[in-house]
């Protein structure tokens, strides 16, 4: 495949240059969330302007940018101020809707582009692509069945039964864990296809899991890949609560697979920036040799914020170089390393009131990188930033991770 929606040529944007018109090398972003702030930092750093198109006032990348177009994204006026702004746009979630990204393509460079975005908004597509690829890249998703009408339904229930037990997923707007219901017979099925709105999903069947993992890989427009070694995730509650990233995470030949298979989806993709692949792990013996692709996100991912301390070059570093037509390096991880991630949970006490987590205790461990995304309100399951410890080693990481962990009262603490 082929992204389709890149109608302006790319021509290098150079960090500090300035068109014809005195205009700063300006880079835009749809989204004004924490992803969006990590992007907006990287490119300052390298000394670009940006600009963030946002409807919140006080979002946390429109609060750091040079420039916030406080509309929705779907806009016409702030959409033509961004491009007018802006020489390459690129977006930090893939629930903007994929015509906005095909409008600004129309007369700027975009990455990734609308058709790709797309497929990743749409479990259906998404898994159509990824069982259109497999043969390629060596990796198939798990067995299920598409549900959009009550025929589709009744044809499942009649001829799918091995498909129970499984998880119904919505097609659209699902993810941490929402819009899915284990279901383990016919009627669960239907019972739960009805709670979720009778809305268009997928039926997925459960395979015996034993890790989950996801490989970052960026992708240039001329075709160049790069990418980070798999990171091993634990999700609790459907959210992420802790990734290691480290040599001996996972098996070898398992890691190494995920990364083949990634890079093989984003070059079917013809796909242009950060793109985050996440995939299970199936316990041994299973028929589909370790592993299965469950998801993808069109830009950069939480399970990659360890970039940002562990290696030499961030998630985010590559995004602002895909989209900026620079040379993509390949990234270097110069200490293991375990994330955290920070919910508003721990801004409660035992009895719901709002406390101030016990940061100098927990910075005053060896290797502690804390980054809060400047959210001014915390809420139980809100993201609220992650802390990031590196170590000379294994080990040593492990031990400040639970000690951190322990005092910040985080889920997943068997997990590290």
């Amino acid at each position: 495949m082929n992204d389709g929606t890149h109608t302006v040529a790319m021509t290098p944007i150079y960090p500090g240059s300035e068109d014809a018109a005195g205009q700063k090398a300006t880079l835009g972003v749809l989204g004004g969330g924490q992803l969006g702030r990590m992007f907006v930092h990287a490119a300052q750093r390298l000394g670009y302007f940006t600009a963030v198109l946002e409807p919140d006032a006080q979002s946390p990348a429109g609060r750091v940018s040079h420039y916030h177009i406080q509309t929705e994204y779907d806009d016409p006026a702030g959409l033509a101020q961004l491009a007018q702004l802006c020489q390459a746009i690129t977006t930090e979630f893939e629930n903007v809707p994929a015509q906005t990204l095909q409008t600004l393509a129309l007369t700027r460079p975009v990455a990734p582009g609308a058709a790709v975005v797309a497929i990743a908004q749409n479990r259906i597509e998404e898994k159509a692509h990824f069982t259109a690829c497999a043969d390629v890249s060596g990796v198939s998703c798990a067995p299920y069945a598409v549900i959009e009408t009550p025929a589709q339904l009744q044809a499942v229930q009649d001829d799918r039964a091995d498909l129970l037990p499984g998880i119904l997923k919505t097609a659209r707007m699902g993810y941490d864990g929402k819009g899915q219901v284990r279901v383990k017979t016919a009627a669960e099925l239907a019972a739960a296809w009805a709670e979720l709105g009778s809305a268009a999903c997928v039926l997925e069947k459960m395979l015996p899991l034993t890790d989950e993992c996801s490989v970052l890989v960026a992708r240039g427009w001329d075709g160049r890949v790069v990418s980070f070694a798999p990171q091993r995730n634990v999700h609790v509650e459907g959210i992420l609560a802790v990734t290691h990233a480290y040599e001996g995470n996972m098996p070898l030949a398992l890691a190494d697979r995920a990364r083949d298979a990634a890079v093989s989806i984003a070059h079917h993709l013809g796909y242009v920036g950060v793109l985050c692949v996440e995939f299970f792990v199936v316990e041994d013996g299973s028929e589909y040799g370790g592993l299965v692709v469950n998801e993808m996100a069109p830009r950069p991912h939480n399970s990659g914020h360890y970039t940002l301390d562990a290696c030499d070059v961030s998630q985010f570093d590559l995004q602002v170089h895909a989209m900026a037509g620079l040379p993509l390096p390949q990234p270097r991880q110069h200490s293991p390393a375990i994330m955290l991630n920070l919910l508003g949970d721990v801004w409660f006490d035992a009895d719901g009131q709002l406390q101030e987590p016990d940061w100098y205790s927990v910075l005053s461990l060896p290797g502690t990188h804390l980054h809060l995304y400047g959210k001014l309100q915390a809420r139980p399951g809100r993201k609220m930033g992650h802390l990031t410890i590196t170590g000379p080693d294994v080990a040593s990481v492990k031990t400040v991770a639970r000690r951190a962990a322990g005092l910040l009262g985080l889920p997943g603490l068997n997990a590290i």
